[in-house]
């Protein structure tokens, strides 16, 4: 499968023919906050496995460990990148062009979920990161 996607005004596109290692819901404050939702959805991929195709995304360190990639024109953000733990890149979900092929499979940073929120899901849920993502 092809995954594609980029942002708002398609001045960033990006690309991957290899399936997402993993993918989920992030409930940190810095998600949030990044995003304006109160979750983000995510999909983890391989950096040799993504590939931006048009435009490069310009880069804020939100954290000691990870920055984001997003779009200059726009502002829409596309992904997050550990810096230290540099092994995956996560896209937001919402990118893609068809966000319906890819679902999460767990919910990280639960310990800052928003109370009047919820997905109706049965997946696991973690206070903080799970043992596959360093995400937040």
């Amino acid at each position: 499968m092809n995954y594609t996607g980029g942002c708002l005004c398609g001045a960033l596109r990006y690309s991957s023919s290899v399936d997402p290692i993993d993918a989920g819901y992030c409930h940190c404050r810095m998600c949030q906050k990044i995003s304006g939702a109160t979750v983000l959805p995510w999909a983890s991929f391989s950096p040799s496995d993504l590939n931006y195709t048009k435009g490069q995304p310009k880069i804020y360190k939100s954290s000691d460990w990870g920055q984001r990639e997003f779009c200059e024109a726009c502002g829409s953000q596309i992904a997050f990148r550990g810096m230290e733990r540099n092994d995956t890149v996560e896209i937001n979900v919402g990118t893609l062009d068809d966000p319906e092929i890819i679902t999460p499979e767990y919910h990280v940073w639960c310990a800052s979920q928003v109370s009047w929120f919820d997905t109706a899901d049965e997946l696991p849920r973690h206070p903080k990161s799970s043992e596959t993502t360093d995400h937040g």
